[in-house]
């Protein structure tokens, strides 16, 4: 075992270059680099010492002569405590979806832009106005058309009339000729005349009556064009599909629409969500609904929980990884386009876990904790660190994967000016 004494010699002058080694020396992972430089931050008060390695400590109780017997410092009983295990991913914050909203009615010129890039929009709410001087035009000459239509409807109904009428008139006429003709008071050629006549007026009546139906055919055909019209003077009014955000805004005033450009794009509910890449062996661990922590590099107090939504069903062949999509919560501090860092949380372990305070780092790497016998005796145990715990919080508390177990009491506050073997007195 190696001495913790050893950590406080550094000779007059010399720089403590064995702290970088102790950042980096069998620490590979970058949580492994975090842990040492919170670590670092909270013991180099100890090491500074190196100059009076056997003077007491500021926590030492001297004695009548002014030496220090005990030195004094707190405990704490290990315990085990829930972990959960995380799996680290980063990415983009993109549109959950993104709808491009085009005119419905083109080659007209835009008159108006009511909204920005940015603005919030409720269903049905008017983005743009077009010209619609056109159109209106259109809209009074089809009502004209209409007017000429139902105008010759009542002309075919009044000539069906006119042929009813000679119909009745030649019917008549028939049958007063049939029964002269079956007296032998005229000619079979007159009789047949008049048998001609009736025929031509039935004819008449048939035709007029078609003609009604074509009239009022044209009518209402008339009418479904106003109405097209009158569909596409409303459409003027480019509205809102959904509501959202406007995240990109292409319409100009004096443009003219056409069918293939947008006017604007939209985020529809302002839902965002967050695209990050997991390898294909960490897939396993994960499903939808999977709680995540969302956290930001550019803004320390951005954190937001989301969920996992969709795994895409396709691995990258070069890359090994899969596509994850979080459900962000609605928040104006999310924009398009944030690279943001995601915590899965896989599942949930007990284990030992100590504050960091209670860790004594080692120049050539590993860690030791003191723990105390029946007698208050500290003895050095090598441990072995795990996960850092809420390495934000004012107390960082750190998980100790082999070298304690629960029930061990162990030194916390002074456990830097301990050496292997020193008597400590307890203190609250």
């Amino acid at each position: 075992m190696h001495d913790p004494s050893d950590a406080n010699e550094i000779p007059d002058g010399a720089s403590p270059s064995w702290l970088t080694s102790l950042s980096w020396a069998g620490w590979r992972s970058p949580r492994m680099l975090l842990l040492s430089a919170l670590l670092l931050i909270v013991g180099v008060g100890g090491f500074s010492l190196s100059k009076t390695r056997n003077a007491p400590s500021p926590l030492a109780e001297p004695t009548s002569d002014g030496t220090a017997t005990a030195k004094s410092v707190t405990d704490l009983v290990v315990s085990m405590q829930p972990i959960q295990q995380r799996l680290a991913a980063s990415g983009s914050v993109i549109a959950a979806d993104l709808l491009p909203i085009l005119p419905k009615t083109t080659g007209l010129q835009i008159e108006q832009v009511l909204v920005d890039e940015g603005d919030t929009v409720t269903a049905g709410q008017v983005l743009v106005t077009l010209d619609r001087s056109v159109i209106t035009s259109q809209v009074q000459q089809q009502q004209a058309e209409i007017a000429k239509a139902q105008a010759a409807v009542k002309q075919e109904q009044a000539a069906q009339m006119q042929a009813r009428a000679n119909l009745s008139e030649a019917a008549s006429n028939l049958k007063r000729f049939q029964a002269l003709a079956a007296k032998g008071a005229i000619s079979r050629q007159e009789l047949e005349t008049r048998s001609t006549t009736f025929l031509n007026a039935q004819e008449a009546v048939r035709l007029a009556e078609a003609n009604i139906q074509s009239a009022r055919a044209n009518v209402l055909s008339q009418r479904a064009r106003l109405e097209q019209l009158k569909i596409q003077l409303e459409q003027t009014q480019v509205r809102a599909p959904a509501g959202g955000l406007i995240a990109e805004r292409i319409a100009r005033i004096g443009n003219l629409t056409t069918s293939s450009e947008p006017l604007f794009r939209l985020i529809r509910d302002r839902q965002l969500e967050l695209e990050v890449n997991l390898p294909e062996t960490q897939l396993g661990q994960i499903r939808p609904g999977t709680a995540v922590e969302i956290t930001s590099d550019s803004d320390s107090t951005l954190k937001v929980r989301g969920r996992l939504k969709r795994i895409a069903p396709l691995i990258d062949p070069e890359s090994r990884q899969a596509r994850l999509k979080i459900d962000l919560p609605s928040s104006s501090r999310l924009q398009p386009g944030m690279f943001l860092r995601a915590a899965l949380a896989v599942s949930n372990r007990l284990s030992v876990v100590v504050p960091s305070a209670a860790i004594v780092p080692q120049p050539g790497g590993g860690n030791l904790v003191f723990q105390l016998d029946g007698d208050n005796r500290a003895v050095a145990r090598p441990v072995e660190l795990g996960e850092v715990l809420n390495p934000d919080a004012e107390t960082t508390k750190i998980e100790i994967r082999s070298g304690l177990q629960a029930g061990d009491r162990i030194v916390v506050t002074g456990a830097r000016y301990l050496n292997d073997g020193d008597i400590v007195r307890v203190v609250q």
